[in-house]
């Protein structure tokens, strides 16, 4: 199929991927209607369109803990990466460090932190939850850092798994799972050979590491499920705090109470999520929670966005309403299901021309340009 839009990927990777992979990315919580909102409410948002502005002079550079971005866009961090392109997440990194933007391991990705980190010539960032093994977290930061990794993304927004009812239906979890599995790959001949064959081992990297044998599916649902902690508070980020002297970040907030709280441990940025509409369905959506959020912290620290930005547009409202940087996820994974690292990388171009245009319409020369002024009904 004819690839024109950052949108035509998600076509492209369900086509490809067997379902209960695609439905795993795609999906959200409950009825899912956080996921539609985060969508909708970005698509609401209206630009002034300003002309005669003189806009030969446009940069779309930004720095952002003391790195420069070629665009405000970081890789948010995903979950299984590697399941949707051989080695996905080597891939995926490889093509943001092509494009001058972050790329974020997560702490489930199928590829280890000492298989990515030497792939990209610059630091990536890594994401930790907050769990009840700790000997599992002191481990992985101590890697992480051994590695190079300077930015530290922390994801407070699952205490508990959501639930995620799409994930039972398709074959993710559920009655006879492995079994539905095995069916849908091989409907999939073109994912089964590349991936599910030549893209072994399919296990935890970093949980495997750390325990010392292999793991694979039924771990990521069952040991990540046993290691989420309902009783964490922000005493129990404290020792992390103390250990880990780089930029570190506090993913997973919609409050601006919890901004403030933010501020006051210490946090050098927060992103404004919703975790994709995947937690909690029926709260706000991002492009709702970003202004009161940004107003709370009043530049005290970064403010980053994910959650139903799917295109260059959606960027440049998301820092109209107050965020420094916008993360995607959905957007990449469908690209790097469909055309591995190029299909990353030719997305980030497409978003790349997105932003452009938005902001030549605009008025906006650079990023930092980029405020309240620019929507129509602020």
């Amino acid at each position: 199929m004819i690839i024109s839009s950052p949108d035509d990927y998600r076509e492209a990777a369900q086509r490809r991927l067997p379902p209960f992979l695609f439905h795993y990315i795609d999906g959200g919580a409950y009825a899912e209607q956080t996921l539609r909102r985060n969508v909708e409410d970005f698509q609401a948002v209206a630009l002034r369109q300003r002309v005669l502005k003189n806009m030969a002079d446009l940069s779309l550079e930004t720095r952002l803990f003391d790195e420069t971005l070629r665009l405000p866009i970081v890789l948010a961090p995903v979950g299984l990466t590697g399941m949707f392109a051989r080695r996905g997440e080597v891939q995926a990194a490889r093509a943001a460090a092509s494009r001058g933007i972050p790329f974020t391991l997560s702490t489930v990705s199928v590829c280890p932190i000492e298989e990515v980190a030497p792939a990209i010539d610059r630091p990536m960032w890594f994401q930790l939850y907050v769990l009840r093994d700790r000997g599992f977290m002191k481990d992985a930061l101590e890697r992480a850092k051994a590695a190079g990794v300077k930015t530290l993304v922390f994801t407070v927004d699952m205490p508990v798994p959501g639930a995620r009812y799409r994930d039972a239906r398709s074959g993710m979890s559920g009655p006879n799972a492995p079994v539905r599995r095995m069916v849908q790959a091989m409907t999939h001949p073109g994912w089964a050979w590349d991936v599910g064959v030549r893209g072994l081992p399919h296990d935890l990297g970093n949980v495997s590491r750390y325990l010392g044998k292999a793991t694979g599916l039924a771990d990521y649902i069952g040991w990540l499920g046993a290691n989420f902690d309902p009783s964490i508070s922000w005493k129990d980020l404290e020792w992390i705090r103390e250990f880990w002297d780089g930029p570190m970040i506090i993913k997973g907030i919609l409050d601006p109470q919890d901004a403030r709280d933010a501020v006051t441990f210490g946090a050098d940025g927060i992103v404004v999520s919703n975790h994709g509409g995947r937690q909690l369905d029926g709260v706000l959506s991002t492009a709702r929670a970003l202004p009161a959020v940004a107003g709370a912290v009043n530049g005290r620290l970064r403010v980053l966005v994910d959650s139903g930005i799917r295109n260059g547009l959606d960027v440049v409202r998301a820092l109209a309403l107050g965020a420094d940087a916008a993360m995607i996820g959905r957007p990449f994974v469908y690209a790097l299901a469909a055309g591995g690292e190029a299909g990353v990388a030719n997305l980030l171009d497409l978003i790349e021309t997105e932003i452009r245009v938005a902001m030549t319409l605009t008025g906006a020369t650079s990023i930092s340009a980029i405020g309240r002024d620019l929507i129509a009904d602020a």
